[in-house]
């Protein structure tokens, strides 16, 4: 019988990954004018479900983990307030792509130090989390997502979607 923590774990890693798979292909779209809406519903879903059931995991005071998923659930609140609320209108069209982008950046670097800590030869590598490789890596992934995060910024332009007009009846 699995146990709680196994359980977890394993939905938590799954959701994980399919929100990174969804969020390459939803950052990708924001230099399409965000022509893959379906993608970015999958991802936001996918994204704050992996930053909840991260605080599902025993803990002992507050740790890196836990300020990742609180910061990222940050990130995610302001994406979803400039999509829904503000409508993408003036700042708020570059803070959604790059908080898009900057939630994306936060699984890949949680994803790249479980990378370090469970896969074999990672480990051997940076046993500690302080090694050059590790750090190379992190800095890399880092530089990779400024980059892309500004482009996104600087060039999304979401595609016009038509409302419905409420029209009254004639009388």
């Amino acid at each position: 019988m699995m146990t709680y923590l196994q359980a977890i774990t394993i939905f938590h890693t799954a959701i994980s990954f399919v929100a990174i798979a969804a969020g390459f292909v939803a950052v990708a779209g924001l230099f399409r004018g965000g022509a893959y809406r379906a993608w970015t519903s999958l991802f936001l879903v996918t994204a704050i479900a992996t930053s909840v059931t991260g605080f599902f995991f025993p803990f002992n005071g507050v740790t890196p983990a836990i300020v990742t998923g609180v910061v990222a659930l940050i990130i995610l609140a302001f994406v979803l307030l400039a999509y829904r609320r503000f409508r993408l209108v003036g700042a708020w069209r570059w803070i959604y792509a790059a908080g898009m982008v900057a939630s994306l950046y936060l699984l890949v670097f949680v994803g790249v130090v479980q990378a370090f800590l469970k896969v074999p030869s990672l480990h051997s590598l940076a046993p500690t989390g302080a090694e050059r490789p590790f750090q190379l890596t992190q800095l890399a992934v880092l530089l990779l997502f400024v980059l892309i995060g500004l482009m996104a910024a600087i060039r999304y332009r979401p595609v016009p979607v038509a409302v419905p007009v409420r029209r009254e009846p004639s009388r």
